[in-house]
């Protein structure tokens, strides 16, 4: 076995979001002896089995990429990818009418492509409702235990270091908590922004306003306009590891990670 798949033995495993999943212990392989899963030790939250499609080893660490992150990257790709297509078909039926038998066929197979798709749109979407349900739950749960704490806290019963040290954690993972459901919003807001109507805005040249000046037209600069990304640019923003302190970032985990979640 490679000293690559060795790696993950002993390694501590976090999501993407920075939130602590355990230890791993040891990986199940198939018979050609590919890795199947990983075994992580959660504690009192016993042996975990995760699949090993969904991690990845950046120095001292396995980060765990949640299944609906790749699903939704997956899906983005392809509908942009069908969406250009199908527009660069209508442009060349527009430029050249005789072209319109031979696209038709080639549209139909796009449009098909792209009816599939609203299909796992759908499946999508519902993962990211069931995803979102049980964060409102985990939320729920760690409000619960900052407000025990704080009660036992005013009634003095804990001090106040302790009760300190207990709301820095809860913090932190309602903080992860947050940047989740945040990006559950963006590919949300992504998917039903990728429309053929979208993609020919995009397309479409910007002309400079013309100014008369006497009896002769002149063409007024076209002033700078801030860079937008496209819907089809933004689809390739990847997931950001967010570090235990609000607001840092890794930089160098989230590039390593970021090429190997659009393979």
């Amino acid at each position: 076995m490679s000293e690559e798949k060795l790696g993950f033995v002993g390694k501590q495993v976090k999501d993407i979001y920075g939130t602590y999943i355990g230890k791993v212990v040891g990986i199940i392989t198939e018979i050609e002896g590919e890795i199947e899963s990983v075994g992580v030790d959660c504690g009192s939250g016993g042996l975990r089995q995760l699949p090993y499609e969904q991690l990845v080893i950046q120095g001292d660490y396995v980060f765990f990429i949640p299944k609906w992150r790749l699903d939704a990257q997956k899906l983005l790709r392809q509908k942009s990818l069908t969406l250009k297509r199908i527009k660069a078909l209508q442009d060349i039926v527009a430029e050249n009418d005789s072209m319109k038998e031979d696209a038709e066929l080639v549209y139909i197979k796009y449009e098909k492509k792209l009816h599939d798709l609203e299909g796992v749109e759908k499946q999508v979407d519902g993962s990211l409702n069931t995803r979102l349900a049980e964060l409102d739950a985990e939320a729920k749960t760690i409000k619960a235990v900052l407000f025990d704490a704080k009660l036992q806290f005013r009634s003095n019963e804990m001090k106040e270091e302790t009760y300190q040290q207990i709301k820095v954690h809860t913090d932190e993972l309602i903080e992860h908590i947050t940047n989740e459901r945040t990006e559950i919003g963006n590919v949300r807001a992504k998917l039903s922004a990728q429309t053929i109507e979208n993609v020919s805005a995009a397309a479409a040249p910007t002309v400079a306003p013309v100014k008369e000046v006497g009896s002769a037209p002149v063409a007024e600069p076209a002033q700078a306009a801030p860079v937008q990304a496209s819907t089809t640019e933004k689809e390739e923003e990847k997931p950001v590891l967010v570090s235990a302190n609000a607001g840092e970032q890794a930089p160098s985990e989230t590039s390593w990670l970021n090429q190997v979640i659009t393979k």
